[in-house]
């Protein structure tokens, strides 16, 4: 009884071994919907969809993310969120963001850098994934010339 119980432990501990594997980090892909969502004097909110792929041979869960965007090195605004979104495995999907903008950040961008023909817009901070009850932060920090114009 006793060896049998020391290898139903062995076996369990090889599978649970072999079945954990490092997580990697979602792939950016491109974004679309940018829109404002309500427009005021002192904050506005943006709402945005980020694709992205998930490269994992498993299904995994997109449990937060805590984000900071930049127009031009300045930052714009800021999104948190709690999802419990499941990501497919090896599949692309789409985490819908709403940024609370700082109007004042707005004007440090100046009408100088606003009209010009492209800014520099980077996302940077971090997002929660996982399997089970194992989550890990994960660094999200992309950059990307956009082509803006006001008129």
């Amino acid at each position: 009884m006793k060896t049998l119980t020391i290898l139903l432990l062995l076996i369990i501990s090889g599978l649970l071994i072999l079945s954990c594997q490092s997580l990697k980090i979602p792939t950016y892909k491109y974004y679309d919907n940018l829109s404002v969502d309500n427009l005021g004097l002192k904050k506005s909110n943006l709402s945005i969809d980020l694709h992205y792929f998930n490269p994992n041979n498993v299904s995994i869960v997109l449990d937060k993310s805590e984000l900071d965007i930049y127009i031009n090195d300045n930052l714009l605004g800021h999104s948190s969120q709690k999802f419990q979104q499941t990501l497919i495995k090896k599949a692309e999907f789409v985490i819908p963001l709403k940024f609370e903008i700082d109007m004042k950040n707005i004007l440090k961008n100046s009408f100088a850098g606003l009209l010009n023909k492209e800014v520099n817009v980077r996302i940077k901070g971090k997002i929660r994934i996982g399997k089970g009850k194992i989550f890990t932060n994960f660094p999200i920090n992309y950059t990307t010339k956009q082509s803006f114009s006001i008129f």
